[in-house]
């Protein structure tokens, strides 16, 4: 069975909308789920999740925030929680500080695009081992195979595979990129390979995961939170027709 990986922005529609959201995802059959940490400044994104780093920010969400959210529900999370965000918010707030309430916030693994490989070798790496967190980096179409295998040496819990070289939402995200597919599947991997970027529906979610363990939907529910008045029950739906 392929993992189907939700991403959504913590402290959208409402600030206390998090915790409910979260379990939402579980209860819908989400395998894993990836939580946005706002940060004024999102240059990977497109702008739906843009959108949603503004409006989190104005509802006043806060990475304390967040942390003291996932503490009332992280006896009831049995899946993957993994943090997903900017370098400069998570130093401000301090690296082992931020590990620390990781571990005792039920969280389980970081992704954080802008830390540089041989950074987080030579600054973070041990951190994160200490409280037993994962760290996932990021490889594009473009990436050589020896990048690949490099990134690859320093994730764990899976290598996250960008679709095509755009940001997050992008409606040309070339999906079904069969050579780089390929390409991934045919190297050997420590990590399982999840696809993210521009999955918007079961077919999509089908034809990425075709040679990889599973997909990553950001921007397409983070759109159904946004953009729905019964934003709960779309986004059960959306889950559930994903997953067929």
């Amino acid at each position: 069975m392929k993992k189907l990986n939700i991403y959504f922005t913590a402290g959208i529609p409402q600030l206390e909308d998090t915790a409910d959201i979260i379990k939402l995802i579980q209860n819908s059959g989400a395998n894993m789920m990836e939580i946005g940490m706002p940060y004024s400044d999102p240059v990977a994104d497109g702008p739906v999740i843009q959108q949603a780093h503004e409006l989190a920010l104005k509802n006043g969400m806060t990475i304390e925030k967040l942390f003291s959210q996932l503490k009332t529900v992280k006896n009831d999370i049995h899946i993957p929680v993994i943090l997903m965000g900017y370098i400069n918010p998570v130093l401000s707030f301090g690296f082992e500080k931020f590990c620390r309430e990781c571990s005792e916030s039920g969280v389980s693994g970081l992704i954080i695009p802008d830390l540089p490989p041989i950074e987080f070798e030579n600054n973070y790496q041990q951190i994160l081992k200490k409280y037993n967190l994962n760290f996932t980096f990021l490889v594009t179409p473009e990436t050589s195979d020896e990048r690949i295998l490099y990134l690859d040496s320093l994730s764990s819990g899976f290598l996250y595979a960008v679709s095509s070289s755009s940001t997050t939402g992008n409606d040309n995200a070339v999906l079904k990129n069969e050579n780089y597919l390929s390409r991934l599947a045919s190297l050997t991997l420590k990590n399982p390979v999840m696809i993210g970027f521009g999955i918007k529906s079961k077919e999509d979610f089908e034809n990425v995961t075709e040679k990889a363990a599973g997909g990553i939907i950001g921007t397409a529910f983070v759109n159904t939170l946004l953009n729905h008045k019964d934003w709960k029950n779309a986004a059960i739906d959306f889950i559930h027709a994903v997953k067929g």
